[in-house]
């Protein structure tokens, strides 16, 4: 037999370790490899044969894995262009030098752009024997086919849940106040949106409509004279009709070219000041909270995460599964459910998907009964979190760090 490995990239969430937990317990259950590798920092780790050996990771350490934040494996914002060669010739002579047969890579649009630029390579150059498999994840859920993405549950229930708890701590004075939370959400609005189920959001504001001013601010207007109070949420890739960032100061770009926002919540917490509306404003900005917050797991995200990776494994026992990516789908009916399907990483790959027009109530007012609809079910749960003896959550210790 030979090996596998399994690799992160891009922004980490709280549950990507499941995925990778999925793949060594299904190959502990029915070894297709007889060693399966962790590749560190991705593909730039890869390039450097900086690999962990996760073949026989105990029980233990798999169950503390899944309630794990962040990427244990490391992760990279290493960008694989079709144009160079050298890049593709030295990663295929470094698989076949340590008889790797399938990657598994974990990652969200421009990692699955990585699995399908691998795959094409291949096919281009008639080398055989090598597999490459995606399993999606990103806290943004704005990628194409899926139902949702792992990773956005656990996101969408922390904030939601930090909704609910600063709208109570800011409501506690008899005093003037604006309440303003900005989320993750580059160009598209579902984490933003999904505050919304903690029923208390009484201004929302998407990346999927262009910002108009006075509109916005005559909606804060209306809640503070009703009630002296607004709580508004904040989405960070909010955007004017031009396409210019909301976001104080210039945004820079990352190595994917995606620009690196944050400050929108501060840029109408000014707007609102200037106006006059309010004689107080606060941001609260998650940052990276929301994504690496892994107390906060929804059970559903944990275990669908988990799963897709024990389905990524399964599949690659076909040799000819390779440049596909295995995804979650909600099955239809009354009881929440899912299955898993694949289709090309292709498919995915450099797409975004918008959180839905028809979902979004006029006048910034939140969010329509089947955005609830969908919603819901995806934050039931909590897992089981295993303590410390100093009383704090038990995380692996990254395998980059070994």
């Amino acid at each position: 037999m030979a090996k596998c490995l399994v690799a992160q990239s891009g922004g980490p969430t709280s549950v990507i370790n499941a995925t990778v937990a999925g793949v060594v317990k299904a190959n502990q259950l029915n070894p297709v490899y007889d060693t399966v590798l962790g590749g560190l920092h991705g593909i730039e780790g890869i390039l450097d044969e900086k690999f962990y050996d996760l073949t026989n990771m105990s029980d233990d350490e798999n169950r503390v894995l899944r309630q794990s934040p962040s990427s244990a494996l490391g992760s990279c914002r290493y960008k694989l262009k079709r144009e160079n060669v050298a890049d593709f010739e030295k990663l295929f002579a470094i698989l076949k030098k340590h008889d790797i047969r399938t990657v598994f890579y974990t990652g969200g649009n421009d990692s699955m752009d990585t699995v399908a630029a691998l795959d094409e390579y291949a096919k281009a150059n008639n080398i055989t024997g090598h597999q490459f498999v995606g399993c999606p994840k990103t806290v943004d859920n704005d990628l194409m086919v899926m139902d949702h993405a792992p990773g956005f549950a656990s996101a969408a229930k922390f904030i939601a849940t930090t909704a609910l708890q600063t709208w109570t701590d800011s409501t506690v004075y008899t005093r003037q106040d604006v309440f303003i939370l900005e989320t993750m959400g580059r160009d598209a609005g579902w984490l933003a949106a999904s505050s919304c189920v903690s029923g208390i959001v009484d201004v929302l504001v998407l990346p999927e409509h262009p910002f108009e001013k006075e509109a916005f601010l005559a909606a804060v207007k209306k809640h503070v004279d009703a009630k002296n109070k607004c709580y508004i949420v904040v989405s960070e890739g909010v955007h004017y009709a031009d396409g210019t960032y909301l976001a104080a100061g210039e945004s820079k770009n990352d190595t994917f070219g995606h620009a690196v926002l944050g400050g929108a919540g501060n840029a109408i917490k000014e707007m609102i000041l200037e106006a006059g509306i309010s004689e107080r404003a606060k941001v609260q900005d998650l940052s990276n909270a929301q994504r690496s917050h892994a107390t906060e797991q929804s059970k559903v995200d944990v275990e669908e995460s988990f799963q897709l990776g024990m389905s990524a494994h399964m599949r690659s026992i076909d040799p000819s599964f390779t440049g596909m990516t295995v995804y979650v789908t909600r099955v239809e009916g009354d009881k929440y459910d899912v299955t898993y399907g694949a289709t090309a990483s292709s498919n995915i790959a450099n797409h975004v998907r918008h959180f839905p027009e028809e979902w979004i109530l006029p006048n910034f007012e939140g969010i329509s009964k089947e955005a609830h609809a969908y919603f819901e079910p995806l934050l039931v749960g909590q897992p089981e979190i295993m303590y410390d003896e100093k009383g704090l959550p038990r995380q692996v210790k990254p395998y980059y760090m070994r």
